[in-house]
C-alpha cells in the first residue's frame, strides 16, 4: 500500500483547506484510512477516521471544523478543514488501518501552518 498526501500549505487564521491522500497498491486488507497530525514537540494524535463501511470517526476537539470523506472511483481520501486556528498547525498523515485495527501504511505527510 502507498499512499500519497497533498494539499498542505500556509494558510490564515479562518481559512479552509482540503487534504487529499491517494491509495495505491494493494488495498484488499484495508478495513479503514485515517489523517492524523503531529504538532512540533506533540504526539502524534488521530484527527478523522473513516471505516470501508463509511462510518467516522473525529477528534472531539476538531468535530464540526473537519470532514473526512472518501472516493473510490478515485481511490483518495479527503480531509476537509474549515475555521483553521494556528494550533491547528502540524504535519498531517494520510494512514491506512489493516484488519487488525492499526495503522500500519503511512504517507510521508504534508504540513499545514496556519498563521495567526
Amino acid at each position: 500500500v502507498q499512499l500519497v498526501e497533498s494539499g498542505g500549505g500556509l494558510v490564515q487564521r479562518g481559512d479552509s483547506l482540503r487534504l487529499s491522500c491517494v491509495v495505491s497498491g494493494s488495498s484488499f486488507s484495508i478495513k479503514g484510512m485515517g489523517w492524523y497530525r503531529q504538532a512540533p514537540g506533540k504526539q502524534r494524535e488521530l484527527v478523522a477516521a473513516m471505516a470501508n463501511g463509511g462510518s467516522t470517526y473525529y477528534a472531539d476537539s476538531l468535530k464540526g471544523r473537519f470532514t473526512i470523506s472518501r472516493d473510490n472511483a478515485k481511490n483518495t481520501v479527503d480531509l476537509q478543514m474549515n475555521s483553521l486556528k494556528p494550533e491547528d498547525t502540524a504535519v498531517y498523515y494520510c494512514a491506512s488501518q489493516n484488519l487488525y485495527g492499526y495503522y500500519d501504511y503511512w504517507g510521508q505527510g504534508t504540513l499545514v501552518t496556519v498563521s495567526s
